[in-house]
């Protein structure tokens, strides 16, 4: 994906606050062997890409000042309450240089799993991306998670993930294989009054 920024020349609260008037973000690039560069960029424009899974977990092109480099996003600030960037940071990616990134998860094929579609089993995913470290040339835009052979009592943790050559998962704390779904049996509906109703009693055998 490819974006525009422009270098910020005056920073401050004040020339924030007139920047974003408008209709301009301010950011950052920073890493590599360059100085870090104060940019800002067309907000609106900022806006639609942000709602784009790939604008988070891809290598993207920055044209600034005619030139351009590869960038990944590092983070956003976001208005409390108003639909607004108050300012995004990127940092450049070498090609020689592993980069740790947070690539989204798709689950896909559980409503064709013995668990759903035979046992009326409800899957619901734990976790909806994974830390991973690769080269720049190999980040996959998303990760693959195939729930297509799960039953009631399937077990799937990240160990599971199938990952692409050369893509490793970062895994915190003690639980190296935290769990990725949650599989919920269906619910016994029990008829509260046939529940509560007494058992019919025995007919009496009539005198001969």
């Amino acid at each position: 994906m490819k974006f525009v920024a422009f270098e910020r020349t005056k920073q401050g609260t004040g020339a924030s606050r007139r920047l974003r008037n408008a209709g301009k973000t301010t950011g950052i690039v920073y890493g590599g062997t360059a100085e870090p560069q104060a940019i800002e960029l067309d907000h609106n424009a900022l806006w639609h890409a942000l709602k784009k899974e790939a604008f988070h977990s891809s290598i993207l092109e920055m044209e600034l000042a005619g030139q351009t480099s590869k960038v990944v996003l590092r983070d956003v600030q976001y208005h409390p309450f108003k639909q607004l960037v108050l300012h995004v940071d990127f940092q450049r990616v070498d090609d020689k240089t592993k980069i740790h990134l947070k690539v989204p998860l798709h689950f896909e094929g559980a409503e064709n799993s013995q668990a759903v579609k035979v046992e009326g089993c409800t899957v619901t995913p734990l976790l909806h991306e994974l830390d991973v470290v690769c080269m720049p040339s190999q980040l996959p835009e998303f990760i693959k998670v195939d729930l297509s052979q799960l039953n009631s009592k399937s077990t799937l943790g990240v160990q599971s993930i199938k990952l692409p050559s050369g893509v490793k998962a970062v895994l915190r704390g003690s639980n190296k294989n935290p769990a990725l779904i949650s599989i919920k049996l269906p619910e016994v509906v029990v008829d509260a009054a046939a529940a509560a109703a007494p058992a019919a009693a025995p007919a009496k055998k009539g005198k001969k």
